[in-house]
């Protein structure tokens, strides 16, 4: 990696910018080098205008000749990507950091302002771009078609989690007064016609509450099933590489829509996998084992990828051993964890998960179908 920087620039003379990004305002620390106290500078959110200025200034301060590699970095956060592709479309060499993989004091109490975190920044990218690759961990930026087409089933999964919580608040409103109706088609009828425990109508107050809250529900509702109708539409009719891969996911039994469209638009449609470690890292499925002289125990996975797709895995973990009964991976399961309780379940799941994952990935690249897979009949 470090081979690959030197060829592309040299990092002698460059000026190195780190961003620490605020709602109001931004920190900018600029350098030259290590040992050097960094040129610290405060502009308002947003304003490019005065981000060129700044940089403009910190050259002539600093003394940077003309020309001379820019440097910056900022940690991924609220603003996206939309920063990176402006400082790339200048010139700029920018990486976005994990924050999580940023090292931090690990005594009780740390002081924390963000002229602080600025001047870290500033010293870490110096490092990093002199040799230290692991320093921290580099977020990999989608192209801006890639970002767009994930916001269909983000959207969606919004969606479900707010059908959820309505639901349940209705559900809780009305058992607080010893009524339990099942949400249907013909709810507002059979709540004006029920009873609190004591034989008396719903009082005004519960049923307005609850109206609303159906009525909410039913928008809600409704707008996903039209987003389900535009993902099915674009599954059947859509000639791109990714609906290829979507209905190539789609022909194994155990996977959905939802699944299918998600692993695609997530990991496998944009994101360029070297090899099985890497994969099971950004999914955050990979083992955290902790070993110190004669202690060893393992932490668990180390969730630190992507969400979506993990908890995803998980599901289509538990559908594979209903649905590909007589596949190599759920007899591996059933081999080495159906004989213990539940807990061994959950684990041996997380542990399917993983090898399925991988398993859907060589099935894509290198159409390897998983050993002992069913596909579905053909329509």
């Amino acid at each position: 990696m470090e081979a690959t920087r030197k060829q592309e620039y040299s990092t002698e003379g460059a000026l190195y910018l780190a961003f620490e990004l605020g709602q109001r305002e931004w920190k900018l620390g600029f350098s030259v080098g290590l040992g050097q106290a960094p040129r610290e500078r405060s502009i308002d959110a947003g304003d490019l205008v005065a981000l060129g200025e700044e940089l403009r200034r910190a050259q002539a301060k600093l003394g940077v000749p003309e020309g001379a590699a820019i440097l910056s970095c900022y940690e991924a956060g609220l603003d996206g990507f939309w920063l990176h592709r402006h400082l790339t479309a200048q010139g700029i060499t920018n990486v976005i950091v994990d924050s999580s993989s940023i090292e931090v004091d690990r005594r009780a109490k740390r002081a924390k302002t963000d002229r602080l975190d600025v001047r870290k920044l500033v010293t870490m990218l110096i490092r990093y771009h002199n040799g230290e690759a692991h320093v921290w961990r580099v977020v990999h930026v989608p192209s801006e078609l890639a970002e767009d087409q994930r916001h269909l089933h983000r959207q969606l999964l919004s969606f479900k989690r707010d059908q959820r919580r309505y639901a349940n608040r209705i559900y809780g409103v009305l058992a607080s007064q010893g009524v339990h109706l099942k949400i249907g088609a013909d709810f507002l009828e059979r709540i004006a016609e029920a009873h609190q425990w004591n034989g008396e109508p719903l009082p005004e107050g519960l049923q307005a509450r609850v109206h609303r809250e159906y009525e909410a529900l039913q928008s809600v509702t409704q707008q996903i099933q039209e987003l389900q109708a535009a993902r099915t539409q674009q599954i059947r009719t859509a000639t791109t590489a990714e609906m290829t891969q979507v209905r190539k996911l789609l022909a194994l039994r155990g996977i959905g829509e939802n699944s299918a469209w998600l692993l695609v638009m997530e990991f496998f449609g944009w994101r360029e996998f070297r090899n099985r470690r890497e994969l099971g890292a950004l999914a955050g499925l990979t083992p955290m084992p902790y070993q110190s002289g004669n202690s060893y125990h393992e932490q668990g996975i180390s969730k630190a990828g992507n969400r979506h797709v993990r908890r995803m895995m998980i599901e289509i973990a538990w559908c594979w051993l209903r649905f590909q009964p007589d596949s190599a991976l759920t007899q591996w399961y059933r081999e080495r964890y159906a004989a213990g309780g539940k807990r061994m379940h959950r684990i041996g799941v997380v542990a399917l998960a993983r090898k399925l994952l991988i398993a859907l990935w060589r099935f894509l690249e290198q159409g390897e179908v998983p050993t002992g897979a069913q596909l579905k009949p053909v329509a």
